[in-house]
């Protein structure tokens, strides 16, 4: 690859829009879930698709289940999204992020 076409590609990924948000992966045959949030859902999406294609678990906490039920007993779920702001610093959006997660949690613990 030349070093125009890879200064492109660079150039591409730091401007492209930024939507992060909260989300959670649920064990169905349990019924429990971990709720988590992110700066890149896409991201986050892919490692947890990933995870499952090598049948690798995601998260030491999932450990038990994920030998006990297999990959397939696993979903990921977008609970919200939230797009990065043009004017937002990668901190303040960041922190937006944390407060939506703590929304969630609190959502979580009342129903």
């Amino acid at each position: 690859m030349d070093k125009l076409s890879r200064k492109s590609l660079k150039e591409q990924y730091k401007s492209r829009a930024l939507i992060g948000g909260v989300y959670r992966i649920v064990c169905k045959e349990e019924k429990v879930a971990w709720l988590r949030s992110t700066v890149d859902l896409k991201g986050a999406e892919n490692r947890f698709l990933f995870s499952k294609s090598m049948n690798s678990c995601p998260e030491h906490g999932m450990r038990k289940l994920w030998d006990k039920y297999g990959e397939e007993a696993f979903s990921f779920e977008v609970l919200e999204e939230l797009k990065k702001k043009e004017t937002q610093t990668e901190e303040e959006f960041s922190e937006d992020i944390k407060i939506l997660l703590e929304m969630w949690q609190e959502k979580a613990e009342e129903g």
